[in-house]
């Protein structure tokens, strides 16, 4: 498994690689494969527990394995997205699409663990 910087090629990804989900979130994500074309995470967050801000320069397929009532908020506590109010996460898909997340929170508000693998496209340089 790879964990070098491959970042740089996001010339457009405006946030420090200091907030990568990998570096800022540790205790949060792990990291299950990378190349040059994918990195594969596994999120996890306990119930009642919030990760730390981070980021996701990269879209991505996510895997859900376990679901839970969550809130994500930007990098200065402003709620973006509280699940809770979404009708269509009454009952959330296996399998969902996620673009590129830039500096944000997650709180586990709900009652299970949340646990997701997520299959991040690195897109090649041209």
């Amino acid at each position: 498994m790879e964990n070098d910087n491959v970042r740089s090629d996001r010339q457009d990804w405006p946030w420090s690689d200091e907030l990568d989900a990998l570096i800022a979130a540790p205790e949060n994500h792990a990291l299950l494969f990378e190349n040059e074309s994918v990195r594969v995470l596994d999120t996890r967050i306990g119930r009642g527990k919030m990760t730390p801000v981070h980021t996701h320069c990269w879209p991505g397929a996510l895997y859900v394995r376990s679901w839970s009532d969550f809130v994500r908020r930007d990098e200065n506590g402003n709620i973006i997205l509280d699940s809770r109010k979404v009708e269509s996460l009454a009952t959330p898909p296996a399998v969902l699409w996620s673009d590129p997340l830039p500096p944000h929170t997650l709180e586990n508000v709900g009652e299970n663990e949340i646990r997701v693998i997520s299959v991040e496209l690195k897109k090649r340089k041209t």
